[in-house]
């Protein structure tokens, strides 16, 4: 018999629901050439980075190429100048880096971040795939880093897509927070197995951008085309001061309890991270889009009308 997924809306999400999260067959590929539609994501620097240059042929120089590209051979051949012309590969590989640790799991309001993290992931996941894109990804877990190669198949699809559903779930405290991977550790691992000139998705809350991150987060966005959705929920930048608990499943606060200076503090905390993240993401040409748990994963898909774009 088949259990019920989904047994927790809003906090479990079941890879059923995320076929179903699939976008409109019009929202197709991230390629920036090709037979598919293209989505501008922000600053759409050249994705021709690296590998996937293929020689086309050479023609006399033009005022305005690149001298790093003049055809010495043939120039000096002809005794006119002349510049390579490169063949652009019509593939450009698509990494996701999905964070759902322990520091995911947690919502005020609509869903818990790993939920909309989830559905986010599931549709960049389709959209890649209805347009012929490589999808790879690695999930960052409660319990380690899973990764998957890069793939063009549905099964490759709808084998992410249950993992991920998985980490949504509801597991046994086998695992302390001090035990799961970091920010940092994900963000090695992506940058040694993806290709130079991938278009990368990082999807977390980013609570743990340190040092260490930043270091990784250059070195990607050196060789590839980066975009940084960062998730929060409303009492990410604010506690209430009124009466009233959370809780991480282990242990409960009561917020009536803090002091007004703990609660300043935990509100800068949140601005500072959010504008050390937003300054990274313009200083090595990243894109950045925040969006929060009161929100819909669909408005990723229309960058131009997305709130908070960077």
């Amino acid at each position: 018999m088949q259990q019920t997924e989904a047994r927790a809306p809003g906090i479990e999400i079941s890879k059923a629901e995320l076929i179903q999260a699939r976008p409109p067959k019009g929202v197709t590929g991230f390629a920036p050439s090709g037979p598919v539609q293209t989505h501008q994501w922000g600053t759409n620097r050249s994705a021709f980075l690296g590998q996937g240059m293929e020689f086309a042929e050479s023609r006399i120089y033009q005022p305005g190429d690149d001298v790093k590209n003049i055809d010495w051979c043939v120039t000096a051949r002809t005794g006119q100048t002349h510049t390579k012309l490169f063949q652009a590969e019509r593939e450009r590989p698509v990494y996701l880096l999905v964070d759902l640790r322990s520091m995911m799991q947690f919502g005020s309001r609509v869903r818990f971040k790993s939920h909309l993290a989830a559905e986010i992931a599931a549709q960049l996941a389709w959209v890649g795939h209805d347009g012929g894109d490589r999808i790879g990804a690695l999930i960052l877990g409660r319990q380690g880093i899973r990764s998957f190669k890069s793939a063009r198949t549905r099964s490759s699809v709808l084998q992410f897509l249950d993992a991920v559903a998985h980490q949504t779930q509801r597991l046994p405290e086998i695992t302390t927070q001090q035990d799961e991977p970091s920010l940092t550790e994900g963000l090695r691992r992506l940058r040694q197995v993806c290709r130079p000139g991938s278009m990368v998705f990082v999807i977390s809350d980013f609570a743990d951008l340190d040092e260490g991150c930043e270091r990784e987060m250059k070195y990607l966005a050196g060789r590839s085309h980066v975009i940084n959705i960062q998730i929060s929920d409303p009492l990410d930048s604010a506690l209430p001061a009124s009466a009233g608990r959370i809780s991480n499943g282990r242990e409960t606060l009561q917020l009536g309890q803090l002091h007004k200076q703990t609660l300043a503090d935990y509100a800068t905390a949140f601005q500072y991270r959010s504008a050390r993240l937003n300054k990274l993401s313009l200083q090595h040409n990243m894109v950045l889009h925040q969006i929060t748990t009161l929100e819909k994963p669909s408005c990723l898909l229309r960058p131009q009308t997305v709130r908070g774009m960077r």
